[in-house]
C-alpha cells in the first residue's frame, strides 16, 4: 500500500483498523486497568472533550453495531435518542465506546506534537454543511431539516441546479439557540488550525433548500434577513480567534463581498477567473491590483491544475493570460513548461493579495488532478504525493521547487 500510486482507502482502512485493534487491546490489557501514566491521559483527554466526543464515540459504537446502517434506520428509541435507551446503550458499549476515544486520543496526541514541533502555521477547513448520517446530525436533530436538501441553483454549469442530498438547517431554531453548534464547531477548528477556509460562504447567508415536492428556495428569502444571517454566523465563527478566509466562488451576490470587505475577512482570486469579462478581448485583471483583504491562488480541489487548464484553453484565452503573467517573452504555446509554471507562480506572489494559497500541483507543474466535481468513483480524490512526506527535504525535485518557493516569498516580501 506504501508503494502504491494512488490511495486504496478500503485496503488501507482494513489494515488500520486490524493494528488499531491490536493496539488497543494491548492498552486495555497492560495500561487502562492499572491505571497507568497512559491511562491517566486518556482519562484526561476523554473529559476534557466530552463536549463532542461523548456524542461522537456513542454514535460509532452504535452504528458499528448496526452493521453501518444508517441512524435514521435504528430502531426508534436510540434513532430519537431516548435517554434511557442511550443510557442503556452506554452501558452496554462501554469498551467499544472506549475503543473510538482511544482512537482521537491517539490522533489528538500526534497532531498536537506535530503542531509543536512544526515552525509552520496549519490551515483547515470549516465545511458548510455534515453528512445526514453522523454523530452531528442525529445529536442536534433539532437543528436540522431531515424532510429537504441543501444544495445550489441553476447556473450557467447546470440547468437544473445541484442537489448535494446534505440535510438542511433549521435557521430559526439553530437562531434561537444562539448558534451553538456552529460555535462548537468553530471552537474545534480553532483547537486544531491557526486558521481556517470558510467554505461556501453564500450558504451561510442564504441555503438553496430543495423540498421533497420539487420547490427550492432561499433561506432566509429576503436580503436583509440574508445579510443579518451571514454577519451572525461569520461572528460566531471569528470569536474562538482562529483567523478565516472565506470561499466565496461562484454566484455570489454583492453583499457577501462587501460584508466581507466590512469585517476585513479575505475572499479568493483565482487567477484563470479574474478576468473583464464584459469588455473586448475578456483581458486577466492585473494580480497586482487585487485587493489586499484577498487570498491569490492559481485553483482549488475542485479545478483542474494549471498545467492542465493553459493546455486546454484556446490560443486566445493563453495569450490574454500571457499578458499579465511577470516573466518577459513568455511564449503563449500549448505546452506548460518551467518558464510558464513559474511566471505563474510570480504572478500570484507579487500581487496585491495578502495571502496566497498555491496547489502543490501547481508548485510543481504537475497535471493530475485531486478531484472532479461530481464524479463519484474509484480514482476520485485518490491522488497521493509521489514521495512520503518526510523525504520533501531531501528528494532533489522538492528541495528545488522549496528553495523557488522561499526566493519567491523573499522577493515578495510575503
Amino acid at each position: 500500500m506504501r508503494e502504491s500510486p494512488s490511495i486504496d482507502y478500503g485496503r488501507v482502512r482494513a489494515l488500520k483498523t486490524t493494528a488499531f485493534r491490536a493496539a488497543f487491546a494491548r492498552f486495555v490489557e497492560h495500561e487502562w486497568g492499572r491505571k497507568t501514566p497512559r491511562a491517566r491521559r486518556l482519562q484526561r483527554f476523554t473529559e476534557r472533550s466530552r463536549w463532542w466526543l461523548d456524542a461522537y464515540t456513542l454514535f460509532r459504537a452504535l452504528h458499528a453495531r448496526a452493521g453501518g446502517r444508517a441512524w435514521t434506520e435504528w430502531e426508534a428509541p436510540l434513532r430519537d435518542r431516548d435517554p434511557a435507551a442511550l443510557r442503556a446503550a452506554r452501558a452496554e458499549l462501554s469498551d467499544e465506546i472506549l475503543y473510538y476515544a482511544y482512537l482521537q486520543w491517539l490522533a489528538a496526541d500526534q497532531w498536537t506534537e506535530a503542531r509543536e514541533t512544526a515552525e509552520i502555521g496549519v490551515f483547515g477547513d470549516f465545511p458548510f454543511m455534515v453528512s445526514r448520517d453522523s454523530a452531528d446530525v442525529w445529536s442536534r436533530q433539532e437543528d436540522f431539516r431531515m424532510d429537504a436538501s441543501v444544495g445550489a441553483p441553476p447556473d450557467a454549469f447546470s440547468e437544473t441546479g445541484q442537489d448535494w442530498g446534505f440535510p438542511a438547517y433549521r435557521w430559526p431554531e439553530v437562531a434561537a439557540g444562539g448558534f451553538q453548534w456552529l460555535a462548537a464547531r468553530a471552537r474545534r477548528n480553532a483547537d486544531l488550525y491557526d486558521a481556517f477556509r470558510v467554505d461556501h460562504l453564500v450558504g451561510f447567508f442564504r441555503t438553496y433548500v430543495r423540498e421533497t415536492d420539487g420547490r427550492a428556495a432561499f433561506v432566509p428569502a429576503n436580503e436583509p434577513d440574508q445579510i443579518r444571517q451571514g454577519e451572525r454566523v461569520l461572528e460566531v465563527l471569528s470569536a474562538p480567534g482562529a483567523r478565516l478566509i472565506a470561499e466565496d466562488l461562484g454566484v455570489i451576490p454583492a453583499f457577501v463581498r462587501e460584508t466581507l470587505a466590512r469585517l476585513g475577512i479575505p475572499g479568493f482570486k483565482v487567477l484563470r477567473w479574474e478576468r473583464e469579462w464584459d469588455a473586448d478581448g475578456r483581458p486577466f485583471r492585473d494580480p497586482a491590483a487585487y485587493p489586499r483583504s484577498s487570498v491569490a491562488t492559481s485553483g482549488t480541489h475542485d479545478t483542474e491544475t494549471n498545467a492542465q487548464w493553459w493546455e486546454e484553453a484556446d490560443a486566445d484565452e493563453r495569450e490574454a493570460a500571457s499578458r499579465i503573467l511577470a516573466r518577459a517573452g513568455i511564449d503563449s504555446g500549448r505546452v506548460v513548461d518551467a518558464q510558464i509554471r513559474d511566471a505563474i507562480l510570480d504572478v500570484l506572489f507579487t500581487s496585491g493579495s495578502d495571502i496566497v494559497l498555491v496547489p502543490i500541483h501547481d508548485v510543481f507543474g504537475w497535471r493530475e488532478r485531486i478531484n472532479t466535481p461530481a464524479l463519484i468513483s474509484d480514482v476520485n480524490w485518490t491522488w497521493r504525493l509521489p514521495w512520503p512526506v518526510e523525504d520533501l527535504g531531501t528528494n532533489p525535485i522538492a528541495t528545488e521547487r522549496g528553495a523557488y518557493v522561499r526566493d519567491l516569498i523573499a522577493r515578495a516580501s510575503r
